[in-house]
């Protein structure tokens, strides 16, 4: 089981260490797109993702489109706050690529318009509101996608066991 997250000219290292850390846990591969806005090196990158750079397998590419060339034959989909597809109302597949926009300006409308709706995804949240931070927009689109492949590869815990549901 196989899923690529694709972070497209991300900016604060501590979010792609969290990220690098989620894929690590989840299985999913990282793609990201450049120009970074920090040094993969940086201490702040390091100290997010602690020692689990080493299990996740993080690409890094010129533009998007080179990226798009690397995963051609997979179902790309793209997300933007307000996307018109709820992320949990897609069927997702082994193989499947989500694409997430930089933390200060999210994706640029020459990628968005690319892309049908059904394969533009949103997050719902208050209607005052105007974004989630990407780590944690990640892990909620990824978990799902892992939910609906039953968590191949994965030992999720089974709470109906536990004793203190007892």
């Amino acid at each position: 089981m196989t899923f690529n997250v694709v972070l497209v000219v991300p900016e604060i290292p501590q979010n792609t260490g969290n990220i690098i850390r989620l894929c690590a846990n989840t299985g999913a591969q990282l793609h990201l797109v450049e120009p970074l806005g920090f040094e993969l090196s940086e201490k702040a990158l390091r100290r997010a993702h602690l020692d689990y750079e080493h299990l996740v397998d993080v690409t890094v590419h010129e533009s998007f489109y080179s990226f798009l060339q690397c995963v051609n034959s997979t179902r790309v989909f793209v997300t933007t706050s307000g996307g018109p597809t709820r992320y949990d109302r897609v069927d997702y597949r082994d193989g499947d690529s989500v694409v997430f926009g930089s933390e200060s300006r999210g994706l640029s409308n020459d990628i968005l318009t690319k892309f049908p709706a059904e394969r533009t995804l949103g997050i719902p949240m208050v209607s005052a509101n105007r974004s989630i931070n990407i780590s944690n927009a990640v892990s909620i689109v990824v978990y799902e996608m892992w939910r609906q492949q039953q968590f191949v590869d994965g030992n999720p815990p089974d709470i109906q066991d536990r004793e203190y549901f007892s």
